[in-house]
């Protein structure tokens, strides 16, 4: 990419100020969310839950908190999926022990054909501040308006609570130059991105090589990738066909996944949808070792979007053997100190 990098940019007393100011508007109550390691959370029907997001304590596994790294609320009908709203993601969620869970604006035409746009997702959160993390998203063809008009936008969803961006997911080569602009913005004002790869958005070449260059760039800014494409590479035989599709077989040794895992500390694998079940499933021996060796750069997640979908990443506990403290970090940790990064103490 070209451009200022990130890691580069002004970090001038004012800019400082500007970020920090947003920053506590954006983390009100921040406490009550994320909790501290000694607390307890209640849930929505008053039931405690063991709250310590580090390694040690008594708890087993199936109390230690669980964090949700991707869901939706969906306003209307569509392909034959019946909406959900925050009440019903607050019910499923109860059913199966999920303490919190970050929701994720849909504002690109390409992200679904019912769009939840930013605006709207914070307004159905706001009653659930404690449970429900809502992120933002501006599709990054608003730059026609302006390089400000993005960032104005992106002040206003932080002053109402916004703690990340995703899911970013335009109809859009992943080296667009107006993704740059995008990625100053989240790296100005500290928010995470949880960016979607296939056949449909942020579109790379086989080796994700513009994707890599997005990490190389802004390495202030956090990258939770996600999708059919990232995670194909799991495995080292990728084919463009692989941008749309689940692969199966054994995993060839030598993937980017956990090359890209292992080289920059700025980017980690959210394991929801289908996509991410199939990269540990399809080779489940690779997948046990995978997961022993990347804990700390993974996050629990599902993609929820819709009453009755069958979710198998709550099954992954008991299909995994791992040691309680990769257990936890995949859990909740890791996604914990991916929101804690760049706020005040």
């Amino acid at each position: 990419m070209t451009g200022p990098r990130a890691g580069d940019r002004d970090r001038s007393p004012e800019t400082a100020t500007r970020r920090r100011v947003l920053a506590v508007a954006g983390t009100a109550g921040l406490t009550g969310v994320l909790g501290s390691n000694a607390g307890a959370i209640e849930t929505r029907d008053g039931d405690a839950r063991v709250a310590q997001a580090d390694a040690g304590g008594d708890a087993p596994v199936a109390e230690r908190p669980l964090f949700d790294a991707h869901t939706h609320l969906i306003p209307h009908e569509t392909l034959g999926r019946e909406p959900l709203s925050a009440d019903g993601l607050l019910s499923w969620m109860d059913e199966h022990g999920i303490d919190r869970a970050v929701v994720h604006a849909l504002d690109s035409p390409e992200s679904y054909p019912v769009q939840a746009p930013s605006w709207w997702v914070l307004e159905q959160v706001a009653a659930a501040s404690d449970r429900l993390i809502p992120f933002c998203s501006v599709d990054p063809r608003t730059v026609v308006y302006g390089e400000e008009t993005v960032s104005n936008l992106l002040e206003g969803y932080i002053e109402r609570g916004a703690r990340g961006f995703g899911e970013l997911k335009p109809g859009l080569p992943i080296d667009d130059r107006r993704l740059e602009t995008i990625y100053e913005r989240c790296a100005e004002y500290d928010l995470p991105v949880l960016c979607h790869l296939d056949n449909k958005a942020l579109l790379d070449e086989v080796g994700l090589p513009g994707f890599e260059d997005a990490l190389a760039s802004y390495p202030g800014v956090d990258f939770i990738a996600h999708a059919h494409f990232w995670w194909a590479h799991i495995s080292a035989d990728v084919t463009v066909a692989d941008r749309g599709r689940y692969p199966d077989g054994s995993v060839e040794p030598g993937g980017r996944v956990p090359e890209l895992l292992g080289a920059y500390d700025n980017v980690y694998g959210d394991l929801s949808a289908g996509s991410g079940w199939n990269a540990l499933t399809r080779d489940p021996a690779y997948g046990q070792t995978f997961l022993e060796t990347h804990y700390e750069r993974l996050v629990w997640g599902t993609d929820y979007l819709a009453p009755g979908q069958m979710v198998p990443q709550t099954t992954m506990f008991e299909r995994f053997d791992l040691d309680i403290e990769a257990w936890t970090a995949i859990r909740a940790r890791n996604l914990e100190r991916i929101l804690r990064d760049g706020q005040p103490g």
